[in-house]
């Protein structure tokens, strides 16, 4: 679409949905993997998000006051930082903390991906206009494997497995850039709704009052502005 038809659809939606439409969320994940790309349901290329076209439409959302949340790949992250640069007065929200892979060529390398993965998420971190969602780690394209399993994780054991990762994205961009997100009805695959907001609470157990009232409510009430 053009940029005009863009602002024309944006505007019609602002209208429709009387105050509750806060912006929109664009499914870039893109990986040559084989594995990877049997989770991919419309393919994309790689580096969609600096395609000239995108960014005209992109360049809307600021001035209408609407956020941008990002689904995409922990190999795409530069993609977003360069995104951030560009419109430094968007609000970009990175789903799922910044897409993390277990399948393919990253199965068996999970050291090694974390590494990359964590120096991508401290380099956007940089950009004061980007936040992060903490969930989406039951994902099949995680690797994890908590769908193959006969008896269903427990909150422990999804809080042990998944702290490196909620830890370092709270670390890299401070309890008030995160949000804890429950991402069903795809968590289901690897836990019940229960067990999964009960594994966030171990892994923030320690954490004090102020820093749980930005994660689990807080930061989502003021970047959606709700």
């Amino acid at each position: 679409m053009e940029g005009a038809a863009v602002e024309q659809a944006l505007e019609a939606h602002i209208q429709a949905g009387c105050g509750r439409f806060k912006g929109v969320r664009f499914s870039t994940g893109a990986d040559e993997d084989s594995e990877v790309r049997k989770h991919i349901r419309r393919p994309v290329p790689r580096q969609l998000l600096g395609h000239p076209q995108l960014r005209e439409a992109f360049a809307k959302l600021s001035p209408l006051g609407l956020s941008f949340d990002c689904w995409l790949y922990f190999t795409q992250l530069s993609d977003v930082a360069e995104l951030a640069r560009a419109f430094p007065d968007t609000s970009i929200i990175v789903d799922h903390v910044g897409g993390v892979l277990g399948l393919g060529q990253y199965a068996n390398h999970r050291e090694e991906t974390f590494a990359v993965w964590k120096s991508g998420i401290q380099s956007i971190a940089k950009q004061q206009n980007i936040s992060i969602k903490l969930g989406g780690l039951t994902m099949k394209t995680v690797g994890f494997g908590f769908h193959e399993r006969p008896i269903p994780s427990t909150s422990s054991e999804l809080a042990q497995r998944w702290r490196p990762y909620i830890e370092t994205c709270i670390e890299a961009f401070g309890t008030d850039r995160c949000m804890f997100e429950s991402n069903f009805p795809v968590d289901r695959e690897g836990c019940s709704y229960p067990v999964l907001w009960n594994a966030f609470k171990l892994v923030t157990k320690a954490f004090s009052a102020s820093e749980k009232a930005a994660l689990y409510s807080g930061t989502a009430s003021r970047i959606y502005r709700i």
